[in-house]
């Protein structure tokens, strides 16, 4: 049974549609390849370098990924980060940058730091998709702009706009009528028809670079193996990493949500890596997995790892064998598939419930949706989102903190400590203490409460110094195994003055 289940590249839960998978498959490739070839030219590659970076990255992904349905190429977030090296060291240094994040990836799935992606709340996933939604939907205006630069108009203008309305509706409305074929799919070939038959001059593939090419070349960077070599390319290597991982995850408890499975955060980051050292080796440009595409995939019907497979080497044929084809499929259909996925990537929900989200989600929000929209960087956006989360709770809870005080009928006054104690809330807790009034034994409760780190610990000292110097005795009750380990610890570090008990255990378990 194990053998068989390791044998299913497909999917490792249900039955798996082939129709559904080719045909979604061949939709993701035809989006993929101006996609690869954009990303490219952004970066200051060759278009092909972006396109054997979608080859590899697809199917190394699709096949040993943690998501099955995922779609993994080059992505604009990588390329972003290339184009400074690509300017000042050419493209054997970026090869090299990509083989090394890709072992900085590997390295994060082995140690599971996949989970950190829980960390992520909400509002950021919620700026997250939003921002990259407005970035798909911008990238396609350059489309209505002529070599030049400038905005297309009369007639030329005219068939552009109508054919990417077409495309729109078909994707929109024919789900409403059959699910039998792919609306994306089936909107590609519509219009490609149109134009071929009626010789409609329009834009197409070809007239953004020749995708032309072999199957890809392995080839070793041709760089200096020493240190001077690493030092350029580490900040490079680790930024990619970084972005390729917090782009990968996301994307995965995007779909994931979706299609109410859970993907494996780890096994992606390996393939992840594994996919970009492979590219880095075999002339590509990297990359991680794609929003936009992964969401073609699905509502295209996919839920397994065969359409992956299918966009990937169907990608290829089209380098190898199809680009003469490939080259006249208008960028109007192209444009707007890629305008529906836009529509479809931006999260509505987030704007009809702002007057109900709290006002530190709502600038969260916002600010991670600005600084992807407007920077293109993702994992900057995270971070500075993830940040801003993390200060909001720990000021919340650090005004959370409450004392309940009373005096025993043997005159013991106690303090009962609600919340938990960590650096937000020691100055809070402090203040709680009449150190001068209170009677001359005292216990500090913990049963509803928890210390937390250094700084509480930290605190704790203080407020047992403090009792001391005018003759008092301090107790401190329920603290739990956790916490009495963390004091036990710091003993070394800092004077944590319980007296009585020097291994922190008074009162822990016999008071009640």
């Amino acid at each position: 049974m194990k053998f068989k289940k390791h044998l299913n590249l497909f999917d490792l839960s249900q039955k798996v549609n082939y129709k559904t998978e080719i045909l979604a498959g061949l939709t993701v490739a035809l989006a993929l390849v101006p996609e690869a070839v954009a990303f490219a030219l952004i970066a200051g590659l060759s278009p092909l370098t972006g396109l054997y970076a979608a080859f590899v990255m697809g199917l190394v992904t699709a096949v040993f990924g943690g998501r099955p349905g995922m779609i993994s190429g080059a992505t604009g977030a990588v390329a972003v980060v290339l184009v400074s090296l690509v300017i000042s060291h050419g493209v054997e240094y970026i090869f090299a940058t990509v083989i090394l994040a890709g072992i900085f990836q590997v390295l994060a799935g082995v140690f599971k730091l996949g989970k950190l992606i829980r960390l992520v709340p909400h509002p950021v996933i919620f700026g997250f998709v939003n921002g990259l939604a407005i970035i798909i939907f911008m990238s396609q205006l350059d489309q209505f702009k002529d070599s030049s630069g400038n905005w297309l108009t009369g007639q030329t203008l005219y068939i552009l706009l109508g054919l990417v309305l077409l495309t729109m509706l078909i994707i929109a409305g024919l789900p409403k009528l059959t699910k039998v074929v792919p609306a994306s799919l089936t909107a590609i070939l519509v219009v490609f028809g149109l134009v071929a038959f009626l010789g409609i001059d329009t834009k197409t593939v070809g007239d953004i670079a020749s995708i032309k090419g072999s199957f890809p070349p392995f080839h070793i960077p041709q760089v200096p193996l020493n240190f001077e070599m690493l030092s350029i390319i580490f900040p490079y290597a680790a930024i990619v990493a970084g972005v390729g991982l917090i782009e990968s995850l996301l994307t995965l408890n995007i779909i994931d949500e979706i299609t109410e499975t859970r993907g494996r955060s780890n096994k992606e980051a390996i393939a992840q890596g594994a996919a970009n050292m492979l590219s880095g080796l075999f002339s590509g440009m990297g990359g991680c997995a794609m929003l936009g595409q992964s969401l073609i995939n699905v509502s295209s019907g996919s839920r397994a790892r065969l359409s992956g497979i299918v966009a990937a080497v169907a990608l290829l044929m089209f380098v190898m064998f199809g680009s003469g084809l490939i080259e006249l499929v208008p960028m109007a259909a192209l444009t707007g598939l890629m305008i529906m996925v836009a529509i479809g990537t931006f999260e509505w929900a987030s704007v009809k419930t702002l007057n109900k989200m709290p006002k530190s989600d709502i600038i969260v929000m916002v600010l991670v949706t600005l600084v992807t929209a407007v920077l293109h960087n993702l994992a900057l956006a995270v971070v500075i989102g993830v940040i801003i989360s993390a200060l909001v709770f720990a000021w919340d809870n650090a005004k959370r903190i409450r004392a309940r005080k009373y005096v025993d009928d043997n005159g013991i006054k106690h303090y009962e400590i609600y919340g938990p104690l960590f650096f937000g809330s020691v100055a809070a807790f402090s203040e709680k203490f009449d150190v001068l009034n209170d009677p001359d034994e005292v216990i500090i409760d913990f049963y509803e409460s928890r210390v937390v780190d250094m700084s509480a610990i930290e605190a704790l000292n203080k407020i047992t110094e403090r009792y001391q110097k005018v003759g008092k005795v301090l107790h401190l009750k329920h603290l739990s195994p956790d916490c009495r380990q963390l004091l036990q610890n710091a003993d070394s570090i800092i004077d944590v003055n319980v007296l009585e008990d020097p291994t922190y255990k008074v009162l822990a378990d016999d008071l009640s």
